[in-house]
């Protein structure tokens, strides 16, 4: 599918970096996606109208919280964990191999509660520090976001 005929129109993608006990959770995407198959990565996932529209909103006309909401969802969804209360800590756009472009929101946060269960978009897992996720093949840009969170939970 491409979204040629209007250009204003994004996915849109929040990810959580769960932290725990100085490690940090990395999964292997499966060879069928879309974009970046076969990569490590951190849990996350799209925003569908689908499964948010029935969320009570917030306001008269809008859903506040909704990434917060997203995230919690989608790690539950992906690795069968509960987390805390996420925390923002940048953003970028890329455009996917099919002309789709995508808008990720990227957060941190720390491990709640729960065993790691992967769904069936996902191969691998490893808890990881800093340094061993350099090892692995990780999507681009993955790797400075941990080291982000690594340094921030630190200076903590």
């Amino acid at each position: 599918m491409s979204n040629q005929l209007d250009p204003r129109l994004h996915f849109v993608v929040a990810t959580a970096i769960i932290a725990k006990d100085g490690k940090f959770l990395i999964v292997k995407r499966s060879p069928r996606e879309k974009a970046y198959p076969n990569m490590w990565t951190v849990p996350g996932g799209k925003l569908v109208l689908t499964e948010y529209q029935n969320v009570p909103k917030t306001t008269t006309d809008a859903w506040y919280g909704i990434i917060d909401w997203l995230l919690k969802k989608e790690v539950r969804e992906e690795v069968n964990l509960e987390i805390e209360k996420p925390r923002y800590l940048t953003d970028l756009v890329f455009i996917r191999p099919d002309g789709w472009p995508v808008i990720t929101f990227s957060y941190w946060c720390e491990y709640g509660s729960g065993e790691v269960k992967l769904c069936q978009d996902l191969t691998e897992y490893a808890w990881v520090s800093f340094e061993e996720a350099k090892k692995y093949d990780l999507i681009p840009g993955i790797l400075d976001e941990i080291g982000d969170v690594d340094r921030i939970i630190k200076a903590a």
